[in-house]
Formats: structure tokens, sequence, C-alpha cells
């Protein structure tokens, strides 16, 4: 038989569901709102990093027009002084190395440090001519083929001194203090290309060497115009390292 009809509980579920169905309804509209606050956040994120890469790359490209403005000015240095001779007499001249032919002769930019070498020993600016380079990839000793130049050029073997170890600047300026001080040498001229001057001076002193002068080779070729920037990027980080 059939339970009678209870109006009491009908009414009480009636207002339980009605309270439920409210109740999702305010869960619903919270949930909207914390993901309209969670989408309003992340835009207001992706802005705050939008202008942070912004700023970073306003300071990258300042720092960048810096770092060039000063590269420039050193450039411009290196220039002006590699191109302006001082001559004065010293105990030897020195040569830093440079490419040799492929028929071992020394190239036309090594010829030129060379051919002013001579000009200052005919001079007599100096006595002895310290020629200094490694082994390039043609396979021929910069030393000899220099030496071999200078001797074809009336220089007496005597008056040549041969360093095969220069493989750089560095190595050049090393080894020609190393001779000098062993054999009671003070001071020295550089004969080299205009814009190598400065950083073969400054390796020279930081070895213990007066620099008397410098003279430049007379050949000049549009590859001076990386070779310049490049010796004022390596004579910047000499500068520091030293």
């Amino acid at each position: 038989m059939d339970e009678p009809l209870r109006l009491d509980q009908d009414w009480g579920r009636l207002l339980k569901a009605r309270q439920n169905f409210h109740l999702d309804q305010k869960l619903l509209r919270m949930t909207v709102e914390l993901e309209g606050h969670s989408i309003q956040v992340s835009m207001k994120s992706c802005v705050v990093c939008k202008l942070f890469i912004i700023k970073i790359m306003q300071r990258l490209k300042l720092f960048a027009l810096i770092c060039i403005f000063s590269l420039s000015l050193v450039a411009g240095a290196i220039v002006v002084a590699g191109l302006n001779d001082k001559i004065a007499d010293a105990d030897l001249i020195v040569v830093p190395g440079n490419t040799v032919a492929a028929d071992g002769t020394p190239s036309p930019r090594l010829q030129a440090r060379l051919d002013v070498a001579l000009q200052l020993f005919h001079e007599r600016r100096a006595g002895l001519i310290f020629v200094s380079g490694g082994t390039g990839k043609e396979g021929f000793d910069e030393a000899v083929s220099m030496s071999n130049y200078l001797t074809k050029n009336g220089v007496p073997v005597t008056a040549i001194v041969k360093d095969s170890l220069g493989i750089d600047t560095s190595a050049t300026a090393k080894n020609a203090a190393n001779f000098m001080l062993a054999n009671g040498l003070k001071s020295a001229l550089v004969a080299t290309q205009y814009f190598h001057i400065l950083r073969t001076k400054l390796a020279l002193e930081r070895n213990g060497i007066k620099v008397t002068g410098a003279a430049h080779g007379r050949y000049f070729e549009i590859r001076d115009i990386y070779s310049i920037f490049r010796e004022a990027i390596a004579y910047i980080a000499y500068y520091a390292k030293s």
C-alpha cells in the first residue's frame, strides 16, 4: 500500500533543491569571476613582460652603440699613431712576421715591413734586425723567408736575428725581449703595418724593452678596414690582460 503524501517532506526537498541550485549558480559566477580575474592577471603579466623585454632591448642597443663608439675611437687612435712614424736610434729593429707567398717569398704586406726595416738599417738607425714569425699554412718559416729577403737586399747575415717561434705578437715581443736582455740590448724600433704598431710597442714595453720609435710599411689594401677594427679589439684585450 502506497505511503500517504507528506507535504512537509516534499516541501523540504524542494527548498533544499532550490538552495542547491542557487549555490551552484553562485559557484558558477565565482568560477567565471575567478577565471576572468586570472585572465586579467595573465594579460597584465604579458604586458609587464613585454615592457621588461623592451627595456632590456633598449639597454642592449645603448650598450652596443657605446661599444661601437668606443671601438671607433680606439681604431682611430691606432690609425693616427701608426701613420705618424717616430724614428730614433735603437739597438735593433723588430719586424713581426706575416703571410708568406706560395713560392716562399714574403707577401706584399710582409715585404712592406721588411722594406721599411731595410731603410732604417741602411740609415744606421740600428745594427740588428730581429725577424720573427711562425710557420704558416703555406708551409714556410716566416723568419727564414724574411731573412732571405733581407740578405738579398744587402743586409749581412750577422746582422739578422731569426726567431721561428714568433707565432703571434705576444710571442714575438717575449722572444725579442729575451734575446735583447741576454745580449745586453735595451732599445728597439718597430717596423710593421700602421695598424699593428701600437700593440707591438705595448707588447715589447710589457716585456721590459724600451721602444724608441716605429715606422710603418707603405702598403695599403681594402682588407685594412677589417684589420684596423680587429687590431682595436686585440689592443683593448691585450691592454686589459696586461
